[in-house]
């Protein structure tokens, strides 16, 4: 399938949120929380003459998809971008040509097109920043065989979601993300 057609597949921000059965108050939370700085706009304006729109791999369950979906809305607003949203458990064909590091079906991944369908960015799973923060927990788990693997995993993710929820400098910096993959 060409990227046009998976773009009229997939869901409308409404249709998404209204399928949603986990993290959507949470999601939406973060959406009406968080807002794009004026120069962030300012630097966003050239990008509304190109028409650009975005495909969204996704799923509900996704604690970094409840982080980065919502800055995408607030970016996809000021480039009057049109967004659509695919389930990546239902649209494997679509997701195996994105995977991370060519093995993971890490999500979300936001494929930018232009009205052609031609892509013209990618960007995903997390901002290179997250990653990063991800990773440092993730180094400080004991081995995965060890008797309280399990239980630190859960209190790191916890950790982290609560910070994904809360902390608008982290806001900012998916922000920042995503609009150096635009421009």
């Amino acid at each position: 399938m060409k990227l046009n057609e998976w773009f009229q597949k997939g869901m409308t921000l409404d249709e998404y949120t209204n399928s949603m059965t986990r993290n959507k108050e949470e999601m939406l939370s973060i959406y009406e929380r968080f807002t794009l700085t004026a120069e962030d706009q300012q630097r966003l304006e050239a990008l509304k003459s190109q028409g650009l729109r975005a495909i969204v791999l996704t799923e509900d369950w996704c604690g970094d998809a409840l982080l980065n979906n919502p800055i995408l809305m607030r970016v996809s607003e000021a480039v009057d971008m049109e967004v659509r949203f695919v389930l990546r458990d239902q649209n494997l064909e679509l997701m195996d040509q994105y995977l991370t590091n060519g093995t993971s079906r890490a999500i979300p991944i936001f494929i930018f097109i232009n009205q052609e369908g031609k892509e013209v960015g990618v960007w995903g799973p997390r901002a290179p920043e997250m990653q990063a923060l991800v990773e440092e927990g993730r180094a400080s788990l004991p081995e995965k065989d060890a008797p309280d693997f399990q239980v630190k995993q859960m209190e790191l993710y916890k950790r982290l979601g609560k910070a994904y929820q809360t902390d608008s400098s982290i806001w900012q910096t998916v922000a920042n993300s995503i609009i150096s993959t635009l421009l």
